[in-house]
């Protein structure tokens, strides 16, 4: 094929295998590299798919293109690698897992005039998109209340959690972006807490397993976000909007894993939703 990208994976998690099978199925790839820290990860992630496997060091100069599905702490060396090799890059949110290294990767990046993308996955979806434009037209009026729902089915294994950043900047940072996105203006005031209720292994490195947050945005609006690690009904990622003119609801269907305790009200779906790419797929 005329044109045909090769493209390069590091990273073979779950998020890292779906991104390389995603890219492999597309007719526009012409080839998928994978690469992990551990090499027999990327071998046996390449039998899996039947992709091919490459050392990391090699990887960024033998595509045209990057995706990092890594640990947070890799991301920033990474991110850096493959802006100063010339290569369009795809991230995994975040960039790093503290504001200085963030800081400098951007500034890396438009001094090297790079093209990177981090993977907030949230903005692709219909349902977000539909409640930016309802905001964008003025069909839902003056925002007065955002609510946003991010809860997981499962708690995280522990070999995940010493290097994911912690709640806020491995899940709720899903939540602050959508909500920016979606009203159009940053947060400005923040109050958050956070706990750990039942799964003690997030103690253990300084985490928690729940979290809630109140929140302001420039214009006044209100925000209230919560967010658990495990939700024992399956993958419930929401955001309800109520304005001057609307109220509306994202992430709310048939597959929506609540039920409802009213005589007649809504019973559990037989099939919620599993995890985020599950819930994500349409997008």
């Amino acid at each position: 094929m005329v044109g045909a990208m090769q493209l390069g994976v590091i990273g073979m998690g779950r998020i890292g295998r779906s991104h390389a099978a995603v890219l492999d199925a597309n007719p526009a790839v012409d080839r998928v590299l994978v690469a992990s820290r551990s090499r027999a990860s990327a071998d046996k992630a390449a039998a899996d798919l039947g992709l091919e496997a490459v050392d990391l060091e090699s990887l960024v100069d033998s595509v045209d293109a990057v995706v990092i599905a890594s640990s947070t702490d890799s991301h920033p060396e990474l991110i850096e690698r493959a802006i100063v090799a010339g290569k369009p890059t795809f991230c995994e949110k975040p960039i790093a897992l503290d504001i200085e290294p963030t800081e400098r990767i951007v500034a890396l990046v438009d001094t090297e005039g790079g093209r990177l993308q981090i993977g907030f996955h949230r903005r692709f979806d219909p349902g977000y998109a539909a409640a930016r434009q309802l905001v964008i037209s003025g069909g839902l009026g003056t925002p007065y209340v955002v609510r946003t729902i991010s809860h997981d089915p499962v708690p995280s294994p522990e070999s995940f959690i010493p290097t994911s950043g912690g709640i806020f900047r491995d899940f709720l940072i899903h939540d602050f972006d959508i909500v920016d996105h979606v009203l159009g203006e940053p947060i400005t005031a923040v109050f958050a807490t956070a706990a750990v209720r039942e799964h003690r292994v997030y103690a253990k490195y300084d985490d928690y397993d729940v979290a809630a947050v109140q929140a302001r945005t420039a214009s006044g609006a209100l925000v209230t976000m919560s967010c658990t690690r495990h939700d024992p009904r399956g993958h419930d990622v929401r955001m309800e909007l109520f304005g001057s003119r609307d109220s509306v609801v994202v992430g709310w269907d048939d597959r929506t894993p609540m039920r409802s305790l009213e005589p007649d009200g809504r019973r559990l779906p037989a099939d919620p939703y599993e995890d985020f790419l599950d819930r994500f797929r349409a997008g």
